[in-house]
């Protein structure tokens, strides 16, 4: 599926959601109630997703339309946030148009045939609507069971899909990528074009499905420095950004120890910008508007989620915290400055949930 390709024949129609505090805050408003949802909140920590997951690996849960769907509702039910996040992978995609990569657990994504010279950046397939067909059914089941709550798709973002190609898994380094960029850029470009497509092309299948905002994941962004980012990964993320414009679905970016291109992630196009934990939420601010004086942005985040794990007086005080610090922005969605880890105790981020509210 080209960045071009037209949406599938099938398209659901766009559920109105007017009152829906996330999508408010999303569009720059202010709703009545400060907005929460966690990254990672589909499964990780739920002893009902482990009980349902069991068994089965995890690609295959992320193509069982019955069992997405329902890992999908889960902390919804549970927690009461203000919106699902689908369940998926970054790597679902590649994995959907014929790339050999699996997850390995303990390890994560595992590609069996790097991708470092031109000829194996041209022998990778493109992504076609059909490939995905189980992850759109997935969405339209969403739509009819969650109600009024919001339901965000994702994709992964052009550098860290390339950084899992060309190291052949996590990288603690991104040494190969790295060296690729500076010595091949022809090669490097060539490459993250072809994953922006794709990464479109999955966002665009998710959003005909229907689903009312979309993240995109640079989860290895932060390896890069601003002048870097700009050169070699900001054309590319932008390009996904300005194909699903016409959509009309807030666009959320996100990346990890990005607080020194936070203004780069904005110049990409999205509508939020997703704050990690390392920058408080006024000092980000203040960093998105220095080049954009007078445009407030709209941000999300960013309890550390290591503290979930602290003492409740030490939580709440943290919350409190990030919430006043958001009133900087044009508006704020409360999250984790990452997802949420694995041993977190649910009853903990319900309580959060409902503190959060309660501001």
């Amino acid at each position: 599926m080209s960045s071009s390709a037209s949406a599938p024949a099938s398209a659901t129609a766009r559920r109105a959601l007017p009152d829906a505090p996330f999508l408010l805050a999303a569009r720059g408003e202010r709703p009545s109630r400060l907005p929460v949802w966690f990254m990672r909140q589909a499964g990780r920590s739920l002893p009902e997703y482990r009980e349902l997951r069991a068994g089965t690996a995890m690609l295959d849960a992320c193509f069982d339309p019955e069992m997405l769907a329902e890992i999908t509702l889960q902390p919804v039910r549970r927690h009461g946030v203000d919106a699902a996040i689908l369940f998926s992978d970054i790597v679902v995609p590649l994995k959907a148009a014929g790339v050999d990569i699996d997850i390995v657990a303990g390890t994560g994504p595992v590609v069996a045939s790097p991708v470092r010279d031109a000829a194996a950046v041209a022998a990778l397939p493109e992504l076609d609507a059909e490939q995905v067909v189980p992850v759109a059914e997935g969405v339209r089941l969403l739509v009819e069971r969650l109600g009024e709550t919001p339901l965000i798709g994702f994709a992964g973002a052009p550098f860290t899909l390339a950084s899992y190609l060309i190291e052949g898994g996590p990288s603690r380094n991104h040494e190969r990528t790295k060296a690729l960029m500076h010595s091949e850029p022809e090669v490097w470009h060539a490459l993250a074009d072809k994953l922006a497509d794709i990464a479109l092309g999955f966002l665009r299948v998710q959003i005909a499905a229907g689903v009312d905002a979309i993240q995109l994941f640079d989860s290895w962004a932060g390896a890069l420095s601003p002048r870097d980012y700009r050169e070699f990964v900001l054309p590319h993320s932008a390009k996904v950004f300005a194909g699903v414009a016409d959509s009309g679905v807030p666009r959320i970016h996100f990346g990890v120890g990005t607080g020194e291109l936070l203004s780069d992630l904005r110049d990409a196009g999205p509508d939020v910008v997703g704050v990690d934990w390392r920058v408080p939420l006024d000092e980000a601010v203040r960093r998105l508007t220095a080049t954009r004086p007078g445009s407030a942005p709209v941000v999300q985040g960013n309890l550390d989620p290591a503290l979930l794990f602290g003492s409740w007086p030490v939580l709440e005080a943290e919350v409190r915290r990030i919430a006043e610090e958001g009133r900087a922005a044009a508006a704020h969605i409360f999250n984790l400055g990452h997802g949420v880890l694995p041993d977190t105790d649910p009853e903990v981020i319900t309580r959060v949930v409902e503190l959060v509210h309660s501001l």
